[in-house]
Order: C-alpha cells, then structure tokens, then sequence
C-alpha cells in the first residue's frame, strides 16, 4: 500500500529536538490556559471545553485544508489540543464525578481504539502515512485523545499517588528518557516508540504546568495563571520562529 505521492506532500513537521521541546512548552502551556478559562475566569469546565473544542475544530479544517506545512498553524492545533484536553479531561474527572483512575481508564480506551480503527482502515498508524484528509483525521483524533488522557493521568500521579507536581514531573520525565533510551539502543519499532513519547510528554506537560499554577498549599508555585500562559506561548513563538521548522518524515 502507497501511502505517499508527489501530490501528497508532508504537511507535519520533521521530529527534531526542537519539535519536542515546542511540544512540551505546548502541554504546559494547555494545562495553564485551560485552568485560566475554567478556574480564574469561573467559567467551568464544560464551557471552557466548548470554547477549547471550537477552537480545536477550526484550526484542523484549517490545517487539513492547506497544501503545504505551516509551523504556526501546525503548532496552533497542538496548543488547541492541549487546551481542549486540559478542559475535556476535568470535565470527566471531576464533573462526571469518576475520579482520575475512572478518567484515565475510560480515555485510554478510548486512544487505543482511535489506534486500531485508524490501522484497520489504512493498515498503518505511522505518522508518515499522514498525507491524506482521511489519515490527518485520524492522526489529530488521535492526537485529541492522547492530550486528554495525558491530562487525567498527570493528575492521578499527582494527586493520587501522594508524589505532587514536582514528583509526578520527576516520574514522567524518567519514563520519557527510557522511550529515549529504546530509540538510541533498542531496535524497538519507531512508530511504537514515537506514540509513546508523543503520549508522555502530555502529563509531564501537564504536571509541570500544575507545579506552576497551583497553590503553595498544594505543592505549586501559585504562579499566576495568565502571566505563565503569556510566558509560554512567547516562548513557544520564539522557539517556531528561531528553530528551523521544515517538513519532514515522522519519527525523524
């Protein structure tokens, strides 16, 4: 099966250090912005999932549109599913009341059936297949899922496990250097190794953002939420801006 054409260019970006340094900046910033529209603004989290959801939509139209890879827009979806996910993963953990664990549980499922229904229907999930309005679908699906479950599983090692933000960081990270390991000393699948990384960068995103949100009381730095949101997404622009960001084959 062909999955790629000289009609059908790679409108992803190539996976760089720079690429996972922009998406861990992305994951916290999601989990920053979120908190902001849910709890500064009081504005709950079934509104701000809406909001986050809206955005969500239009910027993938946007992006499976276009006929060339845009690093704005392409991180611009990223930020948006990570907001999303903040909001949409509260909204199962706390509103409908089946705690982190529950929450986790449910959205893990949910990813692992967004993995089999996209290799059943292409015979690959491969980001290098992602050339196609069907598989970009499938690929920010996906992506959809894994931010929301990120978000639930940060917060059960966080909250749960009694290790705190800093702590649930600490775990995270570690696991996100074996994945690193496997890639460098391990024949391990690349496809395997990249969803794997892609998944655990979200809760370390989401725990680092809760370190720096949350109050001293609850293990945080009581940041404001909108000076940090600001400071990342300053960053993030930065980081797009300054880094050589090209199409590229996916894992590179």
């Amino acid at each position: 099966m062909q999955y790629r054409s000289k009609d059908s260019p790679n409108k992803l970006p190539a996976v760089t250090l720079g690429f996972w340094v922009v998406k861990i900046a992305a994951t916290t910033l999601g989990e920053t912005g979120g908190d902001a529209v849910t709890m500064s603004m009081h504005l709950g989290y079934l509104v701000g999932t809406a909001i986050f959801a809206t955005l969500f939509i239009v910027a993938v139209a946007a992006q499976i549109s276009v006929r060339r890879f845009h690093p704005f827009l392409y991180w611009a979806v990223i930020v948006a599913t990570t907001t999303a996910g903040t909001t949409l993963a509260d909204f199962v953990d706390r509103s409908l009341g089946i705690g982190y664990l529950g929450g986790s549980s449910l959205l893990l499922v949910l990813l692992l059936l967004s993995l089999a229904v996209w290799y059943r229907a292409l015979g690959t999930v491969s980001v290098e297949s992602v050339v196609t309005p069907k598989a970009q679908v499938f690929y920010w699906t996906t992506i959809m899922f894994s931010q929301t479950l990120g978000t639930a599983l940060g917060d059960w090692m966080a909250d749960s496990t009694g290790l705190g933000y800093s702590g649930g960081a600490l775990v995270f990270g570690a696991a996100l250097a074996i994945v690193v390991a496997a890639y460098y000393w391990t024949d391990v699948s690349r496809t395997v190794l990249f969803w794997a990384a892609f998944i655990l960068t979200r809760p370390l995103g989401a725990t680092v953002g809760d370190f720096l949100d949350k109050p001293l009381a609850n293990g945080g730095l009581a940041l404001s939420r909108y000076a940090a949101t600001a400071v990342l997404a300053a960053f993030i622009v930065a980081c797009i801006a300054l880094i050589p960001q090209r199409a590229g084959r996916h894992p590179a």
